[in-house]
This record gives structure tokens, C-alpha cells and sequence, in this order.
């Protein structure tokens, strides 16, 4: 288990990046490119493409990195999560 100090600093690096993939997200400097990817595909299209993949490799990393496992221990009928502990 993570310490409290090292969740919170992952927890701060995500944020800052979905913040970046957010902005990222919005490519205004593409708009009027007509310059063509491999001869065949706009600029707009192949940057989308790598932002998917980027996307998608990030949010993966998020999974594995703030991933509730005392709350899947409890799915799975072991030990109960820590927030409902003496209720």
C-alpha cells in the first residue's frame, strides 16, 4: 500500500496531466493546416489519431496507479476498506 504522501503526489501529477491532455485536446493551431500525413491524411486527423493513443495510455496509467484496492479486496469478500471500518 502507498503511503498518504506518495498517493498524494501521484494523485497531483494526474491531475496536472488530464489538466495538459485537456488543453492539449483542444488543437486550434490545426484548424487551418491543410498539410497532408503520409500524402493521404489531414494534419487534424493524425494529430487526433496520437492524441488517442496518448489518451488512452494515460488513463491506463491512471487505472494502475489510483486503482481502489482495499475497496476491490471488499468486492471480492476479504478484508473491508478502511473508510467503513468501525461503523
Amino acid at each position: 500500500m502507498q503511503s498518504a504522501a506518495s498517493l498524494m503526489k501521484s494523485t497531483g501529477i494526474l491531475l496536472i496531466v488530464f489538466l495538459l491532455l485537456a488543453v492539449l485536446h483542444q488543437d486550434f493551431w490545426n484548424w487551418d493546416n491543410a498539410h497532408l500525413v503520409f500524402g493521404f491524411m489531414p494534419l487534424g486527423l493524425a494529430y487526433h489519431a496520437l492524441y488517442s493513443l496518448v489518451a488512452a495510455t494515460f488513463w491506463g496509467i491512471v487505472m494502475k496507479v489510483a486503482w481502489p484496492h482495499d475497496l476491490e479486496e471488499w468486492a471480492d469478500g476479504g478484508e473491508q476498506p478502511s473508510d467503513v471500518r468501525g461503523r
